[in-house]
């Protein structure tokens, strides 16, 4: 890729981009720029609209339009109630009880559904009053809200590790799903160790401890929804059905759940599906623009040539990653995960796989450095959520927030920096 195209491409991103274009069609109109420099308009339009088509022409594409569907299913379907809980009886009498209730209502729900905005939204507005209530700041409320609800994007099933998948080659999905339990399950627990902390300076109060036959009954409550994960998860660990048949069935499952629940009727499943429609639509053509962007990056060579750029700096695998880490920080603060996926994963996975980092191990990196981007202004998804969530500002909400970025930037460096927390479980059930 000549000087020029790579300018173009550049700066028709980040103009398009602080000028507030929509990311999608800033995706696109870049690519379509930096094509019309070395072929004429005929031939780069047709180029662009062929690389749309074929980009979502896959079989494991289909899983995302299902878990989403499960994920408007869940919201409306009784299914956070009975977490929240079995949580309350889990954590409820630790110091920040209903922080704690979150954290972990969050990690089941978000496990469940895969989704962070239906996590938040659901979790929140079911926690949020009650935590102003008792006493914690609708600020804090929300500031665990937001950075426990990215959880869900981490423990399977994940979109966007399925998105991931498609951007690496072909990456095993059933590895990165099993793959991103343990470093998920320790995000949570620094979120609810800076929680307590949090808690104990604040004042904030303690739950009452539960009895057994409370937390028995509360997990009898919610063991239909947990079985669901025993389902899907086993299922594609076992080879017994692809990641695409899971979601498949995880909305069949979640259906006939919200029917029993009599959370859900007949009359309210055209609004599930349009919401299911509206969602997997914004992803699809975020899908297709950044696929197409990669494309043109990868047919003027850009990835070849950052790649010798990176390794020229240095071949100490610890001092790439931690490069890389900054950048995605960086980048997280002004894309959203599934562009930011599918352009940066072909650029920075030849990079460590040259330095001998396992593509499963880089792609729970990679979701988990994203996940901090989400959370912060000024374009942050969940960030929105929240707020809107708990009726305040981000003026208000920076200062109880810093400290939980703070612990999922430790989570963070521990995964980035001990592969075996990302990988001994994929190695345990023959994925790898």
């Amino acid at each position: 890729m000549e000087l020029t195209e790579i300018l173009i491409l550049i700066l028709t991103f980040i103009v398009l981009l602080a000028i507030g274009v929509p990311i999608a069609w800033t995706l696109g109109i870049a690519a379509l720029l930096t094509l019309l420099v070395s072929m004429d308009s005929l031939t780069a339009v047709s180029v662009l609209a062929q690389q749309f088509v074929t980009s979502l022409d896959s079989f494991a594409l289909l899983a995302i339009p299902f878990f989403i569907l499960a994920g408007q299913i869940m919201n409306q379907g009784g299914i956070a109630t009975r977490l929240i809980r079995f949580a309350k009886n889990l954590v409820g009498a630790l110091p920040g009880g209903l922080a704690h209730i979150n954290v972990v209502a969050a990690m089941l729900f978000g496990a469940i559904a895969g989704s962070s905005v239906a996590a938040a939204s659901a979790i929140g507005s079911i926690l949020g009053p009650r935590m102003e209530k008792e006493g914690y700041s609708k600020e804090f409320g929300a500031s665990i809200n937001i950075t426990s609800s990215t959880m869900g994007l981490v423990i399977p099933p994940s979109n966007v590790l399925i998105v991931y998948s498609l951007a690496s080659g072909g990456t095993s999905i059933g590895a990165l799903f099993i793959a991103g339990y343990v470093p998920g399950i320790l995000t949570g627990l620094i979120l609810m160790g800076m929680a307590t902390i949090w808690a104990i300076r604040k004042n904030y109060p303690t739950g009452e401890r539960s009895s057994v036959s409370e937390l028995s009954k509360s997990f009898g409550a919610a063991l239909p929804s947990l079985l669901l994960l025993i389902i899907v998860i086993g299922g594609i660990v076992a080879g017994i059905f692809t990641a695409t048949e899971a979601a498949a069935i995880a909305v069949v499952y979640t259906l006939i759940l919200g029917f029993i629940y009599r959370e859900i009727t007949l009359a309210s499943l055209p609004e599930i599906l349009m919401g299911a429609i509206k969602t997997t639509s914004i992803v699809m053509l975020l899908i297709a623009a950044s696929i197409s962007m990669s494309w043109v990056m990868s047919y003027g060579n850009l990835p070849q040539s950052a790649s010798e750029v990176m390794l020229g700096l240095s071949d100490n695998k610890i001092v790439i990653l931690i490069i890389i880490n900054l950048l995605l920080l960086f980048v997280g603060m002004f894309m959203d995960m599934t562009p930011a996926v599918l352009i940066f994963t072909p650029i920075f996975l030849p990079v460590v796989t040259e330095l001998g980092i396992h593509p499963v191990h880089f792609g729970i990196i990679m979701v988990m450095n994203l996940c901090i981007g989400i959370c912060t202004p000024p374009v942050g998804t969940l960030l929105f959520v929240g707020i809107s969530i708990a009726n305040t500002t981000i003026e208000k909400i920076i200062r109880p927030l810093l400290p939980l970025f703070v612990a999922m930037i430790v989570a963070l460096l521990v995964v980035t920096f001990w592969p075996d927390l990302s990988l001994w479980l994929p190695r345990l059930f023959g994925l790898m």
